[in-house]
């Protein structure tokens, strides 16, 4: 378990806090992959990415293909939610963020830094993201020399913090928001 109702809302806030970083931290943490919440243009869209790194104000950082459909998306609607499971300790957080777009800017370039050798391929390849193509050897296909023509780097700012500890039929579940200056209230699971 991550928290219990013993605990005070600062108390699972310094808690809730600490795995968060350590998601970011550690490739072996389940909170290192997470699911992106967006609204598509027919719906709700899903999918996992990964956290490169956090900032003291619990703002996360991926990286993708600035041509990819979750830019598209976050273009339109700069809302998301951001969705961790840890199977260990049975807690569930979901964060409702804005979302901020860097491509070709300070935050893309000092970041692209970080990615070495073969990962930069994962942002250079010739056609787009989703493209459809006849034979799946296509979608390997990367220019000689990669750069960061493609690379962006989303931001995303918390506006609340939802967790729910799941504990057989004692589930608890409490809510921060950045409009209370993230004190904490109990919810009911």
């Amino acid at each position: 378990m991550l928290f219990s109702e013993n605990e005070s809302p600062l108390e699972i806030w310094k808690s809730i806090s600490h795995e968060l970083h350590r998601g970011a931290l550690d490739s072996k943490h389940p909170f290192r992959y997470i699911n992106l919440g967006t609204i598509g243009k027919t719906g709700p869209e899903i999918r996992t990415v990964v956290i490169r790194s956090i900032n003291t104000n619990l703002e996360f950082y991926i990286f993708t293909d600035f041509r990819s459909e979750k830019v598209a998306e976050l273009s339109a609607n700069s809302s998301a939610t951001l969705h961790f499971y840890h199977p260990g300790k049975r807690v569930q957080i979901r964060i409702k963020a804005t979302s901020e777009i860097h491509y070709r800017d300070d935050v893309s370039t000092a970041n692209w830094l970080k990615v070495q050798g073969d990962a930069q391929k994962a942002y250079t390849s010739n056609l787009p993201p989703s493209t459809p193509i006849s034979d799946p050897n296509q979608g390997f296909e990367w220019p000689e020399n990669g750069d960061d023509s493609f690379f962006a780097v989303l931001k995303f700012i918390p506006e609340s913090i939802e967790a729910l500890q799941l504990n057989g039929l004692k589930h608890l579940r409490i809510l921060f928001t950045k409009s209370e200056n993230w004190e904490g209230q109990w919810l009911v699971p």
